[in-house]
């Protein structure tokens, strides 16, 4: 796939990245069939373009990701750069925002911004829509607002799990909120909000969700947020006591006792690297160091956009999955 560019909506751009790092290829596409996935049966998904014989070198427990030392300033920036203009970028841990100005400048975009219309949360991968239109930021925003007051979600995640969630499909509700723990935030669930949690802070969160693939104790989720607020795929599949792999904020607060998993206090359970069993490990072919490090396994596919005209059929934004996640889903068996 190439970048896109897309001039008839605004001057918009996108880019691609993973848990901890950046990659080129993405597509603008009317809604297709499974975009980004072939089918085989109704229920496991295949990326398109791997092959359990073209797989990334096992050497790398993690391909696709850089550590952010060992990238400069100015390197970081040329890794937008060249993505955002499609050239062959490199992957790269990013910090977007702070190297936006740059990126301006470099892009010879001196009288307009760059902003951040829609990206994934900060350990996920997939899609970032930049925009330095003002109208068309504008004009985007408007329709994610009118999406989500509709019920109707723009954003499609990807995501692994470690277990399997107990029915195939569904809608996830929680009243969330965030509790600052030893000067780190962190979303904690509150049962039966009242007018005044409300007012406080608290939010009714929704997301639906649709199991794909199951194998190995794990599961392909396919993720799709009807509200904002952080960290909330985590968390709503953490309280379906199946937390996303690579989750190392919330899954300490699921426990396992005789083979029942349970939910320890969010007030009681601080953040720590998550601990896979043993067969899982040999599944992965991870030590536990390794898996210590494992990224985040949520990964923003899809984002629909208004088409140029209001009644035109959206268009779908589509982000291939980094390579770590595709080798993640060869592992498991949850591709064929």
């Amino acid at each position: 796939m190439r970048t896109g560019l897309l001039p008839k909506m605004g001057g918009f751009r996108i880019l691609g990245r993973s848990a901890g790092g950046w990659w080129r290829g993405l597509g603008a596409h009317a809604p297709p069939r499974d975009a980004g996935y072939s089918t085989k049966t109704g229920h496991h998904l295949q990326p398109q373009g791997s092959s359990k014989r073209s797989g990334v070198p096992r050497d790398q427990p993690f391909p696709g990701v850089l550590q952010l030392k060992t990238l400069s300033r100015e390197e970081l920036v040329g890794v937008l750069r060249e993505a955002v203009v499609d050239k062959k970028g490199k992957p790269g841990e990013l910090t977007l925002l702070s190297v936006l100005p740059e990126l301006n400048q470099s892009l010879g975009l001196s009288e307009q911004d760059l902003h951040v219309v829609q990206a994934a949360g900060k350990e996920a991968s997939g899609l970032v829509l930049l925009s330095s239109c003002p109208q068309t930021a504008s004009r985007l925003q408007k329709f994610f607002i009118h999406s989500r007051k509709a019920q109707r979600p723009t954003a499609t995640y990807c995501a692994i799990t470690d277990g399997i969630p107990a029915t195939s499909e569904g809608k996830i509700q929680a009243a969330l909120k965030l509790e600052c723990s030893d000067g780190v935030n962190l979303v904690v669930p509150v049962k039966s909000p009242s007018r005044k949690d409300i007012l406080e802070g608290v939010r009714r969160t929704h997301s639906y969700f649709r199991v794909m693939a199951t194998g190995s104790g794990c599961a392909l989720v396919q993720l799709q947020p009807l509200t904002a607020f952080p960290d909330q795929l985590q968390v709503h599949m953490m309280l379906q006591l199946c937390p996303l792999l690579g989750d190392h904020t919330y899954s300490a607060r699921v426990g396992t006792v005789l083979g029942q998993r349970f939910l320890f206090s969010a007030q009681s359970t601080k953040p720590q690297r998550q601990v896979l069993d043993e067969a899982l490990l040999r599944c992965l072919h991870l030590t536990p160091s390794q898996a210590s490090q494992l990224p985040l396994h949520l990964h923003l596919h899809s984002l629909l956009l208004p088409g140029p005209r209001p009644r035109d059929t959206p268009m779908e934004l589509l982000a291939p999955l980094p390579p770590y996640f595709s080798r993640t889903l060869q592992y498991l068996g949850l591709c064929q």
